[in-house]
């Protein structure tokens, strides 16, 4: 079964989204990894789209494992590039130029 949503791990998942600086993309599944849920990349996603109930957080800086933005969310590539982010087409950022690097 997997973990319960709770305050505590939507707090958890959002402060590592907060590490994400401007100009620099995360994956669902990257960020599922650092904090040791490997295979949870959906409940990532699950989270940042709640994030807006929990305060400002920068969760336009998560994209899919092939750096598509979310469907539908218009606002999410002007945010990016407003930032300097560099996009391989209007859907997808470049990846491997601007993906953040977790050490």
């Amino acid at each position: 079964m997997g973990k319960v949503l709770t305050d505590e791990l939507i707090y958890e998942v959002l402060s590592a989204i907060g590490e994400i600086p401007p100009g620099f993309v995360s994956t669902y599944g990257d960020i599922a990894r650092v904090l040791g849920m490997e295979n949870r990349s959906r409940l990532i996603g699950r989270i940042c789209s709640l994030s807006e109930y929990y305060g400002e957080y920068p969760c336009h800086r998560v994209v899919n494992h092939a750096g598509r933005l979310v469907p539908g969310w218009k606002e999410q590539h002007g945010l990016l590039e407003g930032e300097g982010v560099p996009f391989a087409d209007y859907d997808h950022v470049d990846l491997p130029k601007c993906r953040w690097d977790w050490k």
